[in-house]
């Protein structure tokens, strides 16, 4: 079955959010970067969906969900579809935007929450100190003002590739995946649309209070902001540990999806069932 054919929608007082459900077992949540969408999990789940149920939802403003019209967050879009099903607490892994969602979800609705899986992010307050990270933020900035969306998405797709690699060096079919899907979430959009989201606060400062067992799964050659940050939220709960992915950027989970659905079902047999 195709994946589009296994999407569902769930209404809100905003407008429907879609997400993909398949299989049956103890519920693990999938959740997409940024100017993504659910399809970035595609390689992981036929494999995990035959021993768990796999939830994959476009976040609001995303792939095939909503876009808002009022003030939100991703992290109560997520608790309301969870409660929506009747399910959880699950398992919650994110790579970039979807890990400080899952993060988020912790810190805001813990009893939805048995373990987290986060790649290359930490919580929803990101730092970016590295000058390579520094110049694509501008690089993306500049083009936001002419209004150069192939300029913008040129320089979001340096964060696949990472400071040490072109693009040239990425798998083409990764790429492609990736363009397509930033393509699409940005054709939703308008240049003037405000910013609707709503800060989850002080999630630095209650990270410590996180108490389920949490995963950090670096892309070996992601960007040293990227790697610092999910490196920091590792040290910083009481049940960290960390994973590489050797060889990848900021979506090890495309680039070698084998590798990475390895690591993240070595870590999901050793959670305590919910």
């Amino acid at each position: 079955m195709n994946a589009a054919s296994e999407l569902s929608s769930f209404e809100t007082g905003d407008g429907p959010l879609v997400y993909r459900d398949a299989g049956r077992g103890p519920l693990l949540v999938l959740l997409h970067g940024g100017f993504l969408d659910h399809g970035m999990w595609d390689d992981q789940v036929p494999d995990l969906a035959r021993t768990h149920r796999v939830i994959v939802p476009d976040a609001r403003g995303h792939g095939g969900s909503s876009n808002a019209s009022e003030p939100f967050r991703h992290t109560d879009d997520l608790a309301a579809l969870l409660r929506r099903l009747d399910a959880g607490p699950a398992v919650l892994a994110g790579v970039s935007m979807g890990a400080a969602t899952a993060v988020d979800t912790a810190l805001e609705h813990p009893d939805l929450v048995r373990a987290l899986v986060v790649s290359g992010a930490a919580t929803s307050e990101p730092e970016f100190h590295d000058p390579w990270s520094e110049e694509v933020l501008a690089a993306q900035a500049r083009a936001l003002g002419e209004g150069d969306v192939e300029g913008w998405v040129d320089a979001f797709m340096l964060f696949a590739a990472g400071p040490h690699r072109t693009l040239d060096d990425v798998d083409r079919t990764v790429v492609r995946r990736l363009r397509d899907m930033t393509f699409r979430t940005l054709s939703k959009h308008r240049a003037d649309e405000p910013d609707l989201r709503v800060p989850v606060p002080g999630t630095w400062a209650r990270a410590a209070g996180i108490e389920v067992p949490v995963l950090a799964v670096h892309g070996g050659i992601d960007s040293a902001d990227h790697l610092a940050m999910a490196r920091r939220l590792v040290e910083t709960v009481a049940d960290g540990r960390e994973a590489t992915v050797e060889g990848t950027a900021h979506y090890p989970n495309m680039e070698r999806p084998d590798a990475f659905g390895g690591i993240l079902r070595d870590f999901l047999a050793a959670v305590p069932a919910g």
